[in-house]
C-alpha cells in the first residue's frame, strides 16, 4: 500500500512538471525577445553585479562584527549594556529593512552629514542582518550546557578564556548553518539599496529595462546573477555544517 501511493506520488509530481514546464514554453515562445537591445547593457549588468558582490561582502564582514557585539551585549553583567543589546536586536527585527533604509538615509545620514551612499547603505544593511545574527550567535552560545560553564569557572579560567576554549568551539557548529543563509539573504536584501540611488545589480537591471523597454529580458539576467551568488552560499554552508558536526 506505501508503494502504491509512492508511485502514485511521483507520478502525480511528474505529470505536474510536464505541465508546468509545457505551459512555461507556451508562454515564452509567444514571447518576441529582445535579447540584441539587452545585450548592448551587457556593461551595466557585470558593474552592477560586481558591486553587489563587494557591497554584501562588506555588510556581511561588518553585521558579524555588530552581530557579536549585540550577542555578547545581552549577556554582559551590566544591566544598561544589555538593555541597549535588547533594544537594538528588537527595534532593528521588528520594522522592514525599506522603512529602515529611509529612515536612516534620509534623516540619520544626512543629519549626521553622511553623504556617501554606498557607506551608508553599508552601514545601514550591516546594521539590519546584525540584529538577526546577534540571535544566531546569542542561540549558538545559548546551546553549550550551563555543566561546561560551571566547570570553566571551577578550573578558574576567566570570562574571555571560557568564551574561547569553552563556549565558542561548540557554538560555531549552530552558528555557521543560519549565518550562512543571513550571507545569501544579505545579497538579497542588497537589492533594496537601489532606492538610494546605489548602483549595484538591481538598478542596473532597472536602468536596462527603462532603456529598452524589455522587462522580461532585463530581469532574467538579475534573477540568474542573484542565484549565481545565493547557490555557492547554500553550498558552502552544507559543506561548513559536515565539517564542525561532531558528536556530542
Amino acid at each position: 500500500m506505501t508503494r502504491h501511493h509512492t508511485i502514485n506520488a511521483v507520478i502525480s509530481v511528474l505529470l505536474g512538471a510536464i505541465l508546468l514546464a509545457a505551459a512555461c514554453f507556451a508562454i515564452l515562445q509567444a514571447i518576441s525577445w529582445n535579447w540584441s537591445g539587452v545585450w548592448a547593457y551587457r556593461e551595466v549588468f557585470w558593474r552592477g553585479w560586481l558591486n553587489t558582490i563587494w557591497i554584501s561582502a562588506a555588510a556581511l564582514v561588518l553585521s558579524v562584527v555588530l552581530g557579536l557585539l549585540a550577542a555578547l551585549g545581552r549577556r554582559a553583567p551590566y544591566p544598561a549594556l544589555r538593555w541597549l543589546s535588547t533594544g537594538y536586536v528588537e527595534l532593528i527585527r521588528g520594522t522592514p529593512l525599506l522603512v529602515q533604509l529611509l529612515i536612516l538615509f534620509y534623516v540619520v545620514a544626512d543629519a549626521v552629514g553622511l553623504q556617501n551612499r554606498y557607506t551608508a547603505g553599508i552601514g545601514i544593511l550591516a546594521t539590519f542582518s546584525g540584529a538577526y545574527i546577534a540571535e544566531m550567535i546569542r542561540a549558538g552560545i545559548e546551546s553549550v550546557g550551563k555543566s561546561q560553564l560551571e566547570s570553566a569557572r571551577a578550573i578558574g579560567l576567566t570570562r574571555w578564556q571560557t568564551y574561547r576554549h569553552v563556549i565558542f568551539p561548540q557554538a560555531i557548529r549552530h552558528i555557521v548553518p543560519p549565518l550562512a543563509g543571513q550571507a545569501a539573504s544579505i545579497i538579497k536584501d542588497s537589492s533594496l539599496l537601489s532606492i538610494l540611488g546605489i548602483e549595484e545589480f538591481t538598478l542596473a537591471a532597472q536602468q536596462v529595462n527603462s532603456a529598452t523597454y524589455s522587462t522580461l529580458e532585463s530581469y532574467l539576467p538579475l534573477a540568474i546573477g542573484y542565484l549565481a551568488l545565493t547557490l555557492p552560499v547554500s553550498l558552502l554552508a552544507r559543506y561548513l555544517e559536515h565539517k564542525y558536526r561532531y558528536e556530542t
